[in-house]
């Protein structure tokens, strides 16, 4: 099992809840931290003391107070600590729902896995530390389907420029002037309508609104 984690959580419920996991699992080394930076101070020690860490578990959202931060979300910290030991190993713990968000996380930044803060958490949290150990990924049990339905359609940047101004009010049939500005392609009507007609069949909504209403709570857009 590993030997030394580094919890980043702002909340102590959490925190603590973390904790008597990590304890459970018997990880000879707990270190917890409240803040983005003071988590960062703490890697950056252990890699120049040649003991790092083996893994980072961290919430997404960081509640702002009076101590400023310069690091401001666990999204963040996973970079910052990933340009200096690129191998690290994170697990992300937070109530963040939007599957585009998630999915991100793992496409994006090459997290190890998620557990989304809910019912029976703790036991998710063991069971990803776990796969984790093992050299898999994981993702919470109640996420895996919608996940791996989303992944079906891949939204690229044209989708999500098209689908971004769709839900800043600009009419379709202006979409592909706008386009044209931002020097897109392919940027004709029939094309973004076709696009459109695409993402609608293969998200199973019947119009534009219930689209960007979808895609909205996906975290797409």
């Amino acid at each position: 099992m590993f030997q030394k984690i580094l919890i980043a959580e702002d909340h102590e419920s959490s925190n603590f809840s973390v904790q008597k996991v990590m304890e459970e699992l018997k990880i000879p080394v707990i270190d917890y931290v409240y803040y983005c930076d003071d988590a960062y101070a703490c890697h950056k020690k252990a890699l120049k003391s040649g003991l790092p860490y083996d893994v980072l578990i961290t919430d997404l959202s960081f509640e702002e107070d009076h101590r400023n931060q310069n690091i401001k979300n666990g999204r963040e910290l996973i970079k910052c600590c990933r340009e200096n030991q690129p191998k690290l190993r994170t697990i992300v713990f937070s109530a963040e729902h939007r599957l585009g968000v998630i999915d991100s996380l793992f496409k994006d930044d090459d997290i190890n896995a998620y557990v989304r803060k809910a019912r029976s958490d703790s036991k998710e949290l063991k069971n990803a530390v776990e796969a984790v150990y093992e050299g898999k990924s994981y993702l919470s049990h109640n996420l895996k389907l919608p996940v791996k339905s989303l992944n079906t359609l891949e939204f690229s940047n044209y989708d999500i420029t098209i689908l971004q101004l769709l839900s800043e009010g600009v009419l379709q049939k202006e979409i592909p002037k706008h386009l044209k500005t931002l020097d897109l392609i392919p940027n004709s009507l029939s094309s973004v309508e076709k696009r459109l007609n695409t993402i609608k069949i293969q998200l199973k909504v019947n119009n534009n609104e219930q689209m960007i209403a979808f895609c909205k709570d996906l975290g797409i857009i």
